[in-house]
């Protein structure tokens, strides 16, 4: 069977009414593969899956999936993405042990990124200017030990800990919570950078939206590439607590940095601390308790500072701060008309030393030639 018709029947098997990844994992672990299972009678369905007639029924109307499935599978060939079916040799060995693994993997960049071992270095969207630094500090150090970096592509922390990452040269894995081909323009130019040094990885279909309910099913998936998941900042509430509770139902490592007592952004990492979760201060508090990577040796050279921002939109980076301010604030501290303004800041952001955030606001990005240094 070639390639291409074991990941359209993957997809096929997928988008059955009544099969989720649980059901994926067991139908193809009873029966081999997922063209085994489309091409099983029903007797054999129910007799070695235990599968329910009415799911018998939904099997037998798989195929009207199929062009949806070839149309997925036409995509990635033009956008140079690839498919991975669970079950397959390439499929990442710690996804593998979940009880519910994505059935298929949407990777652009290499899936070798997506081995061992690697550390998740997750947080808070609206971080602060020291919290955006450790994350940056600390992805930049472990990928120096031999480590990769998985985060989930959003602002604030996830952002820095993948251009930390990128500063040391690499790997980082970025998880989306959409379709890979849904993406800002900032985004844009970070999963830019992050493709050639590692991957870009989603279980969700190309076109798929950023809804509110495929995060905490990405989250599984950063915990569960992972040995750890180290916590920066997080309110109470966040998103990330939940990667931290995935982290120990997979039976990973939690870790939590401090913070300053009585800030928003730090109540859920202190709620980690005081559960359990061990303490970060630097990377060594990281490595000693994960023996699968403390004796891993520097390793990755530093990555070369990016050029600075060019003479022209000097005025405008200084005009930037910590936290985010409006562009029309920005533009009269820096004395640009308001399209000169807008355009300064775009190319600001694509080069990473500004980020966007709702409302036409914008921050500096901390230190991007070297933070934390």
């Amino acid at each position: 069977m070639g390639r291409d018709a074991l990941v359209s029947d993957a997809l096929v098997l997928r988008a059955v009414r009544g099969i989720g990844d649980r059901g994926f994992k067991a139908l193809v672990d009873a029966l081999g593969t997922p063209g085994a299972v489309l091409g099983a009678g029903a007797s054999e369905l129910r007799d070695r899956c235990a599968v329910t007639p009415e799911l018998v029924r939904a099997l037998a109307r798989a195929e009207e999936h199929r062009p949806w499935a070839r149309a997925q599978v036409a995509r990635a060939r033009r956008l140079g993405v690839r498919l991975v079916p669970y079950g397959t040799p390439e499929y990442p060995a710690l996804l593998r042990t979940l009880p519910d693994p994505p059935a298929v993997l949407y990777v652009a960049g290499s899936i070798e990124a997506c081995a061992p071992p690697a550390v998740a270095v997750v947080g808070s969207r609206r971080a602060t200017e020291h919290g955006r630094r450790f994350a940056f500090r600390l992805a930049r150090d472990l990928v120096n030990r031999g480590v990769a970096v998985v985060s989930g592509m959003a602002r604030g922390i996830d952002s820095a800990a993948h251009r930390g990452a990128l500063e040391g040269g690499g790997p980082t894995v970025a998880v989306f919570g959409s379709g890979l081909d849904v993406l800002s323009w900032v985004k844009a130019e970070l999963a830019r950078r992050i493709r050639p040094r590692g991957a870009l990885l989603s279980e969700l279909p190309f076109g798929s939206p950023a809804l509110a309910h495929h995060f905490p099913r990405r989250n599984r998936i950063i915990s569960g590439l992972s040995l750890g998941v180290v916590v920066v900042e997080a309110a109470e509430g966040s998103g990330s607590l939940i990667t931290a509770r995935c982290a120990l139902d997979q039976g990973r490592e939690v870790f939590a940095v401090p913070g300053i007592a009585g800030s928003r952004t730090t109540r859920g990492t202190h709620g980690l601390l005081r559960q359990g979760a061990k303490l970060v201060e630097s990377v060594e508090d990281v490595l000693e308790e994960l023996p699968a990577v403390a004796g891993v040796p520097d390793s990755a050279p530093a990555a070369p500072d990016p050029e600075p921002p060019r003479p022209g939109l000097r005025p405008l980076f200084d005009a930037l701060e910590a936290r985010p301010l409006h562009i029309d604030e920005l533009a009269a501290r820096s004395g640009l008309a308001p399209g000169e303004a807008a355009a300064g800041l775009m190319e600001l952001a694509l080069s990473g030393y500004a980020e966007e955030w709702p409302g036409k606001r914008y921050s500096r990005v901390p230190d991007p030639r070297g933070a934390g240094r």
